[in-house]
């Protein structure tokens, strides 16, 4: 078997070739060639996945001490691996994607396989194909201490919601035994240290969305209702329970405007926040002991960079200087265990930021060295990247508003033409500095390309996330304009070379922008955008549920005048920028139907617009050959109304 010291060799020599050229749009498009490394407990193997040509992902167990590849497993058809983990020191449990009906995007299938390090004893433990437990599942708790076995949920879906079950699973047969049963329907469950399931989190899709976190005290004591949250109120989320298998730790929002890291005491029900910044979320980061969550030394949370703070009031010092020493190694990166041996002698990293792809390294922590392992995409390097950072303005009612900005490299940054690209969701999500491959094209082919954190994102505050509400074609577009002005104020852009660009809520405020600003920008992409907001309540899988509609009305509300009013279809007549259409046949969540009626009202208006749609394509392109003609018509489009040859204009 070729050895693992061999095959990052070979992959070094194929590196030479790329480092001193540009990037091509197939290498953005192409899927990342190494997903995921793990170390075994005893930190005996490490187990790698791999993206073979055709685009099925395989697994790899290689020997540390041998540095040879003992075993490989990969599955046939459109059967391919979602994730690894292992269960103890020698068996390996893989969870099952597939390539399912039209889409092409694979879809988790609830199989749990599992297969020993040297190939042995390959066993489907969960789903239809399974001996014994055949309904699909996920695990819960990999329980460290217990050898075989492991805690999987299981449930089956209705219309009302169903009851999770936690059954102890047999690793080596397959055998389950239900221990636990949720307290209501359409919940999850935590489990405590020693495998009890102890908390369950439900949404009441009948009163509002409220959500309802239950407690009990043991196996044995009854089920109560710990705390209740409104739509509109702050939550604490549950992460882990504590050493002490009692205080839960979690993120919470029930005591500030941000998420803080906070302490729950669920016998007191008394709450303690132990870090929080004033304007944006934070995140803990904790110590690991016997492959448990062990004590909270940090905390981590993105403003203008990345940063990192770490407790001095910690019992784990030597965990805490692990991490802190790793930090300082990779300034202005961010730092990730993927795992780690139950003894804490070895670990594997990844390291990555928004101008470095992602890299893994193993950790020697008695020795404190590093070895470089691969790069998850070993065709792309750092110096090849237009670079990204942090940008703050001001919106015209006084918000302060974060964005990305990304450059292009060989290009003054000054009267460069712009593209905004506004982030799809909208609620609850974030631009992060992290590698968007979509930003990333574009400012290769000279492009500066702003994402702003528009109200109504979330990682910013209760505040500011509900200020979008009700407000997505008005003020929450105001605040990407708003941005767009002051980087050509700043002289940085050129006011006659905007266009705007995003995918679904993003391709909706493409549409609503050239619609609110027709002298601003010159062109529009909507992919798989919405162009009316009434369509939202008869097409989709968002009001299929309760919950989902009653999620929709927060956000947009029923008035017909309001949604008319922030809905492109009805205010064609105010555009004057041409559209590219993009969209997916088989978009569940934005259905083509959006992408049709205003084709038509395009077409009878004699507006000029471009069509792109993929067959067995969903909400957003997966296919690489796709994401590449999308690309290559976008930037020709670009070209076309804010390219060079419009400079001089």
């Amino acid at each position: 078997m070729r050895s693992l010291y061999s095959f990052l060799l070979l992959i070094a020599s194929c590196l030479i070739v790329v480092q001193a050229q540009n990037l091509t749009l197939e290498d953005y498009a192409r899927p990342a060639q190494f997903l995921d490394i793990k170390i075994s407990p005893t930190g005996k193997y490490l187990a790698a996945t791999s993206r073979s040509d055709e685009g099925n992902i395989y697994l790899q167990i290689i020997d540390i001490k041998t540095n040879q590849i003992i075993s490989v497993r990969h599955f046939t058809g459109r059967d391919s691996i979602g994730s690894i983990n292992w269960a103890n020191a020698e068996r390996i449990l893989i969870t099952l994607v597939r390539d399912i009906g039209a889409l092409e995007s694979p879809v988790g299938t609830g199989e749990i396989f599992a297969v020993n390090a040297d190939g042995s004893n390959a066993r489907m433990l969960t789903g239809y194909r399974a001996d014994n437990e055949k309904t699909p599942a996920s695990v819960i708790n990999y329980l460290p201490e217990d050898e075989n076995y492991v805690l999987i949920v299981t449930s089956t879906p209705n219309r009302k919601g169903s009851f999770s079950l936690i059954k102890r699973l047999n690793i080596e047969n397959g055998r389950a035994r239900q221990v636990a049963r949720a307290p209501m329907r359409s919940s999850g469950m935590m489990t405590d240290r020693t495998g009890v399931a102890r908390i369950a989190i439900g949404i009441d899709q009948e009163n509002d969305n409220e959500m309802i976190m239950m407690y009990r005290k043991n196996e044995k004591a009854d089920w109560e209702t710990l705390r209740r949250y409104g739509q509109r109120d702050g939550s604490f989320t549950p992460l882990s329970f504590m050493p002490d298998n009692l205080h839960v730790l979690g993120v919470s929002d029930t005591q500030t405007d941000t998420q803080a890291i906070s302490i729950l005491n669920p016998e007191t029900g008394k709450e303690e926040i132990i870090a929080h910044h004033p304007k944006v979320d934070v995140s803990a980061i904790y110590s690991i002991k016997n492959g448990f969550i062990n004590e909270v030394i940090g905390a981590s949370y993105e403003h203008d960079i990345y940063e990192e703070v770490y407790f001095e009031d910690i019992q784990d010092k030597t965990f805490s200087g692990y991490l802190q020493g790793l930090r300082a190694a990779f300034a202005d990166k961010k730092v990730n265990f993927t795992s780690i041996t139950k003894d804490n002698s070895l670990a594997v990293l990844t390291v990555h930021s928004a101008n470095h792809p992602r890299e893994f390294y193993l950790f020697d922590t008695r020795n404190m060295q590093l070895s470089y392992l691969l790069n998850g995409q070993p065709w792309m390097k750092a110096e090849q990247l237009a670079q990204t950072s942090s940008i703050f303005y001001t919106s015209r009612d006084g918000l302060d508003i974060h964005a990305v900005l990304t450059l292009p490299k060989d290009k003054a940054a000054k009267n460069l033409p712009l593209i905004l690209l506004p982030h799809g969701g909208p609620h609850g999500i974030r631009d992060y500095l992290e590698i968007d491959t979509d930003a990333k094209v574009l400012a290769q082919h000279g492009y500066a390309v702003l994402q702003p954190n528009f109200r109504g994102s979330g990682g910013f505050g209760r505040s500011f996330l509900q200020q979008g509400y009700l407000n997505w074609g008005t003020t929450m577009i105001d605040d990407m304009t708003d941005g767009v002005k002051h980087l050509i104020d700043k002289g940085m852009v050129d006011a006659n070379r905007v266009c705007v660009y995003g995918a679904s809520y993003g391709g909706y405020a493409s549409l609503m922008s050239v619609v609110r600003e027709p002298d601003l920008y010159k062109c529009a992409v909507s992919f798989v955008g919405m162009s009316d907001l009434n369509l939202m309540y008869e097409h989709g899988d968002t009001t299929e549920s309760k919950g989902g509609l009653n999620t929709l009305e927060m956000y947009i509300g029923r008035d017909k005048a309001r949604l008319d009013a922030q809905s492109a279809i009805k205010n064609l007549d105010k555009l004057k920028a041409p559209i590219f259409i993009i969209h997916g046949t088989e978009d569940q969540r934005v259905p083509l139907i959006q992408a049709e009626v205003l084709r038509d009202e395009l077409k009878k208006r004699n507006h000029p617009y471009e069509w792109l749609v993929k067959e067995k394509e969903g909400h957003g392109f997966y296919k690489p050959e796709n994401n590449v003609e999308r690309w290559q018509k976008m930037l020709a489009f670009f070209d076309q109304y804010i390219g060079d040859k419009q400079a001089a204009n």
